[in-house]
């Protein structure tokens, strides 16, 4: 983003508006992957799973998708699942309008489905697909979605990685740089981001790092991201994986995004991770880098998370109520035959 970006985002703030704005587009995925939080019990509070909600299709989900956008008037748009291609047909239709609206766009997917050629070219559009470590271990946890599979897709496209850090990567020396200098080498490649596994509070998975593991991955990043350029994780951002903000309050990227689930009413809270997050275990690489920049001293003496913190408190006198549309609701699960 340029600095005109930045000082929209800052007017947006003290005018009620969050700048950015995710939806998951869809309660569909072909896969089952372990660790998947938008698929555990409590992402959306506990009462209904995503699986369970009745989501959109065709005309109607176009029309939801741009209604809430048209609402919110986000800088940032990331569309997640689900899987976001499960509905690919009206991503096609969708996306020429919100490049209208001059929005960035994120599409966030497993890349299971080859992705639409017309969104190489278009402005303000980037395609992240979700990578979980390397071939034997992907292949595993995310069938059909493998590395055969997401090679033939992205061909000829510019695509941004994205991989989560889970404990069973860091059993093995090496295995980051392995990762991420495979996919340096790739010629459709232009980024690699990296997260860190967040889990739920009181949670247990093999997926969560030790305190001792979680510096390692820090040490190693901060080495492989001068060897490998790609990975565009700068060192102040993966510093901040050490010290992770106290709650979403605290968190810039919690306090700046909208998250609402495929009902296009149910909003994701605290963050978007959903349920009790794990705050001092947070490895979400956007709150990373927002906290990063909050840290950052204006004229060496005022943080700049202290303006951003001012900028809420106006913004929440002028935050417009809800459009009716767009109201957080109990969603009511799909009764067998709805969901057949």
């Amino acid at each position: 983003m340029q600095t005109s970006d930045i000082l929209q985002a800052w007017k947006g703030i003290l005018a009620g508006r969050r700048p950015s704005l995710s939806i998951e587009v869809t309660r569909e995925c072909p896969l089952r992957c372990p660790g998947c939080y938008a698929y555990e019990p409590a992402h959306l509070g506990g009462l209904v799973t995503l699986r369970e909600l009745n989501d959109s299709k065709g005309e109607d989900l176009v029309a939801g998708v741009l209604r809430l956008v048209d609402f919110h008037q986000p800088l940032h748009l990331s569309l997640v699942g689900g899987d976001p291609l499960v509905r690919y047909r009206e991503l096609e239709t969708l996306m020429p309008h919100l490049v209208e609206r001059g929005i960035f766009v994120q599409v966030v997917t497993s890349a299971f489905r080859q992705i639409p050629t017309a969104w190489k070219d278009m402005p303000r559009v980037k395609v992240v697909v979700s990578i979980d470590g390397l071939r034997e271990d992907h292949d595993e946890r995310r069938k059909p979605a493998t590395y055969d599979r997401i090679l033939k897709n992205i061909d000829g496209q510019r695509i941004t990685i994205h991989s989560t850090i889970v404990g069973q990567m860091m059993k093995r020396p090496g295995y980051l740089e392995e990762f991420v200098a495979f996919w340096s080498a790739r010629p459709e490649i232009e980024k690699i981001w990296m997260s860190i596994f967040t889990p739920q509070r009181g949670a247990e998975s093999p997926e969560i790092l030790t305190p001792d593991e979680r510096k390692r991955a820090v040490e190693e990043m901060m080495g492989i991201r001068l060897r490998h350029p790609k990975l565009e994780m700068h060192a102040s951002a993966l510093r901040q994986f050490l010290s992770p903000p106290d709650s979403p309050k605290d968190c810039i990227f919690a306090q700046t995004t909208h998250t609402i689930s495929a009902d296009f009413k149910t909003k994701i809270t605290p963050c978007q991770f959903g349920g009790d997050p794990d705050c001092s275990q947070c490895g979400c690489m956007a709150s990373m880098a927002l906290a990063a920049v909050g840290e950052h001293r204006l004229g060496g003496l005022i943080p700049v998370k202290h303006i951003f913190q001012a900028s809420f408190a106006v913004g929440r006198l002028f935050e417009k109520k809800e459009a009716p549309d767009a109201a957080v609701t109990e969603p009511k699960p799909k009764t067998r035959a709805e969901a057949a």
